[in-house]
């Protein structure tokens, strides 16, 4: 096969570009939910069933059937998708990258900023991403939530039974509360402490833990780089969430002193290296640094804070726990997540 010429890249990356928006759009409309429920059917059927507008549903549908996402039949203008691409395009699949499709859009509206930071510095802060929360939720859904009980928190050897008892978690950076209540609610007898910075974070968590009945959390608005409980918790955990602190190194020192002597710390984060060079395999590496840049980076030095950003890597994720005064760090990572590592660390 040809390599291609750097035009075609180009062009390449501008219909690439294009069908992101597209496919999140498809998302957020349940287009492919409903498409993939329905037999071959018109542009007409399709809107009804959706409850849209039947002209923006067939431009929609001529993106998606020249980038031979949607099939085709043009005799009786049937539009269908096949098994396979549904799989990977609708909730009921076995993992929905419509979902993090919204990334993109959500990123595109804060470039203006973006733009004055590349002139004058400084971050655009964690208020101005709309949509943030929602998005991060449905996607922590697919990498933390669907695995958490049976595949994540067995990485730490007696972790399960130990939740079966009355211990006490911290989960620093818990945005919507999605992995405490889930906790909380597999785990009745543990008591889960939830803290972000964000008022609609904690907002929709304490919603979401009433909704479900659940007695044994609770939830503060917290900098994490301003808290010492001095040997209170056996579990800190923090999902994707240190990477965007603005002192990092001072959050890791507080999760250390917070901890008991046999404690556990389960940090997830993002899976590269620390040494660009060494992300050039990495699939996802492109997508990952624009994530970093217009947002995790940013969010960071608004703060006037250090701007790790989400590919600060391996290598330095590791000597900054050591730092913290961790005596024993391990990394692993799950079949189920490509995009992630996660940490176990000891006192």
């Amino acid at each position: 096969m040809l390599e291609k010429s750097f035009d075609e890249e180009l062009v390449d990356i501008m219909n690439k570009s294009a069908l992101a928006l597209m496919i999140s759009i498809g998302h957020r409309t349940k287009l492919f939910d409903i498409i993939s429920e329905l037999p071959p059917s018109t542009s007409n059927d399709i809107a009804a069933k959706a409850g849209l507008n039947e002209r923006y549903v067939r431009e929609w549908l001529g993106a998606l059937v020249t980038a031979r996402i949607i099939d085709y039949d043009p005799e009786p203008k049937l539009y269908s998708i096949s098994k396979e691409k549904a799989d990977l395009l609708t909730r009921n699949g076995s993992f929905n990258f419509a979902t993090s499709m919204q990334f993109i859009p959500v990123m595109a509206n804060v470039e203006e900023q973006i733009l004055d930071c590349f002139k004058n510095g400084g971050g655009v802060p964690y208020e101005s991403f709309h949509r943030f929360h929602d998005v991060m939720a449905e996607d922590s859904n697919q990498t933390v939530l669907s695995e958490l009980i049976d595949g994540i928190l067995p990485i730490v050897p007696g972790l399960t039974d130990l939740l079966k008892q009355q211990i006490k978690v911290l989960d620093v950076g818990c945005g919507s509360g999605k992995a405490i209540n889930l906790m909380a609610k597999t785990f009745p007898s543990s008591h889960f402490i939830g803290y972000d910075f964000s008022n609609e974070a904690i907002q929709n968590a304490k919603n979401e833990s009433q909704k479900l009945g659940i007695s044994n959390t609770s939830f503060e608005k917290q900098d994490a780089a301003n808290f010492d409980h001095h040997e209170q918790f056996d579990l800190i955990t923090a999902f994707d969430a240190i990477h965007d602190q603005a002192d990092p190194e001072k959050v890791l020192k507080n999760i250390r002193n917070s901890l008991k002597p046999d404690g556990v710390f389960l940090m997830q984060d993002i899976a590269g290296s620390s040494n660009l060079e060494n992300n050039m395999a990495h699939p996802f590496a492109p997508f990952l640094y624009t994530i970093s840049c217009l947002h995790c980076m940013t969010v960071s030095l608004s703060l006037d804070g250090k701007g790790l950003g989400a590919m600060w890597g391996k290598e330095l994720a590791t000597q900054m726990l050591k730092d913290a005064g961790f005596s024993s760090v391990e990394v692993k990572q799950l079949p189920h997540d490509p995009m992630n590592y996660f940490y176990v660390a000891k006192p």
